[in-house]
This record gives structure tokens, sequence and C-alpha cells, in this order.
């Protein structure tokens, strides 16, 4: 049995395993088998993270960050978690490879997921010219016209990023005002291929085998008309990643795990929460990795506690029950 595992790879869970590997307690992280780094694998220019003035590169950012944790004894595991099992002083993580994993302490960094705009054409399209990431999908769509939904830093950053291959790029949002940092705002208001479309909520994607255009909705009249384009990004947003703790862990009005105060102290002992899936205000790279932090110091003092106050043994007490229903089986 292990002393303790990580779920998630993006900046919360890295720093949590580059500290917790510092600590000598030898993390095991489950970094996903298609989505290692998280959120930042799909993002291009990094202004903000404190060290780097020039900025960097997302999915550099995560690569170091992986190689500073993996250098102090960090192991990656390149799965998925398909079920967990918090309720004893023993945690259980089963992987998608049927493997189980156990440990003493767990820290739970799954991050958000891409929030969609919830329309029949949106699902039907998705890899047809609907996309979530400008990144991943931008240079499909040279010399085209294109639309981005949304108003904050995001959909500015997928606009801003989009006109690097698209001949018009339309900024689609469901108010007369943005959302997003002035500096991110400024930067698109003075990019002469970004068009905003103002006080708009996309009604349909249309088309057939692919994108043809998006049927909007006023949200000032009610009025409909179509915008011809051949490609829509949705940047409105995400959700935290907390299907696998529904029913396991409390968690606030807003959807992410409830943590005591400034804490990553969960409501089960033990299981330490990180990152975006804790957090729906901030959500910036920095404060995950500050999270991170804190949650491999809390299981660092929760498992020195455990050694220090004489408490039974996980791993015995894995061992006596496996042992226990041995025996019961041959008799």
């Amino acid at each position: 049995m292990r002393q303790l595992i990580i779920i998630g790879s993006g900046p919360a869970g890295f720093t949590a395993a580059l500290y917790a590997a510092r600590a000598n307690l030898s993390p095991l992280v489950v970094a996903s088998s298609v989505e290692v780094g998280g959120e930042l694998m799909n993002t291009t220019d990094v202004e903000n993270f404190p060290g780097f003035p020039e900025g960097i590169q997302g999915p550099e950012l995560m690569e170091k960050l992986q190689a500073q944790a993996e250098k102090f004894g960090a192991e990656i595991a390149y799965d998925d978690v398909v079920e967990l099992d918090v309720s004893g002083p023993v945690k259980r993580v089963t992987l998608g490879s049927g493997k189980v994993e156990t440990a003493a302490a767990l820290i739970f960094a799954t991050g958000s997921a891409y929030r969609k705009i919830g329309i029949a054409g949106e699902e039907r399209l998705s890899g047809h010219g609907v996309s979530w990431c400008a990144t991943c999908d931008g240079f499909f769509f040279r010399e085209q016209t294109i639309a981005v939904v949304g108003g904050g830093d995001s959909a500015m950053e997928e606009a801003t990023f989009l006109t690097r291959f698209a001949s018009k790029v339309y900024v689609v949002h469901r108010r007369e005002e943005l959302r997003a940092s002035k500096i991110m705002q400024e930067r698109a208001f003075a990019n002469p291929k970004i068009e905003f479309v103002w006080n708009s909520a996309v009604v349909d994607i249309l088309g057939g085998d692919s994108v043809t255009g998006m049927l909007l909705e006023s949200t000032v009249d009610g009025s409909r008309r179509e915008l011809a384009v051949q490609g829509v990004f949705v940047a409105i947003g995400n959700d935290p990643r907390t299907h696998l703790v529904h029913d396991k862990l409390d968690l606030t009005p807003e959807g992410t795990v409830w943590v005591d105060g400034r804490s990553s102290r969960t409501s089960v002992a033990g299981v330490f929460a990180a990152g975006d899936v804790i957090d729906p205000t901030y959500r910036q790279a920095v404060t995950a990795a500050g999270s991170g932090t804190v949650a491999a110091l809390d299981a660092e003092h929760y498992l020195a506690a455990l050694d220090d106050a004489g408490a039974p043994d996980p791993a015995a007490d894995e061992i006596g029950l496996r042992t226990a229903a041995v025996a019961g089986s041959v008799a």
C-alpha cells in the first residue's frame, strides 16, 4: 500500500506531487490516459505564471512541472480512475486497466471540463466544425470565417489566437460588455480580424456534414438571424470534474468539492482536494499550484499524525481484511 495517491495532472496535481515527493511520500500521480497536463496543454502563451517574464507555452510549462515532480521521485501512471472507495482508512483507487491502487491518503485534483452550450447542433457537429480548443483545431480553419462563443478571458484568448489562421473571427456574446480582463479586451478590440456580435445567444449550430452557420437569438428583443461561419469555438467556462466523488465527498452549491476553510481537507478524513475542482472563483494556474502545495502539506501532516498517534496501520487493516476474506472462502 502507498502513502499517497494524487488524482490529476494539472498545476495542482503536479505541484502536490512535487511537494509530496520532496517529503519522501513517494506519491503516485494518476495523470489520465489522454489528458495529461490538464487544460494548460490546450493553452498558447501563459504570460502570468511567476518566473517567466517572456511568457511560456502551456504544454512546456506542464512538461516542466511534471519533470520537476519526477525528479524528486513522483511516479506517474498514464491511466484513468474509474472508481473510488474512500469510506475506510484505506483509500482504494480503481484504474481503467483494472488495477486497484491503495493508499492511506488521497489528493483529488481533477480540475474542470469545458462547458457546453447544450444545443443539438453542438453535439452533432462536434469534430466537424465545432470545437472547444483553438490550439488543437485552429489550423484546420485557414482563411475561413469562424465564431467564438463567450465573453471571458478564455474567449478572448481563443479569438485572438484564431486570427492567425481564419480570415475573420466573430465573437458572439450574450451581453453588451465583456467579462474578460482589460488587457485581453484591448487585444481583441485592436485586432482587425475580430468582430463582436453583442446581445446574442446561440440557439443552434447549422450544417449537414460540417458547420455552415449559427442561428442566433437577440437577448434584447428575441429576434433571430443566421450568421454564416465554417467553424464554432465554444469558450463559455468550465465545470469542476467531480463525477468520481458524488455521494462520497461533500460539494458546495457551486458544485466544487467542499474543503475546510483555507485548508485542502474535505469531508472525509485522509482525502484532500486542490485546484479548480475546489475553486469556482479564481481558476488560475498559479492559484491551482498554490492549492496543490496546501494539499501536499496537509496530507503530509495527516500521515505524520497517524504515525505519532500510533493509529492502526491501514496496510495492516487491509491485510487483515484480505486474510479474513480468504479464510471465509476456504471455510
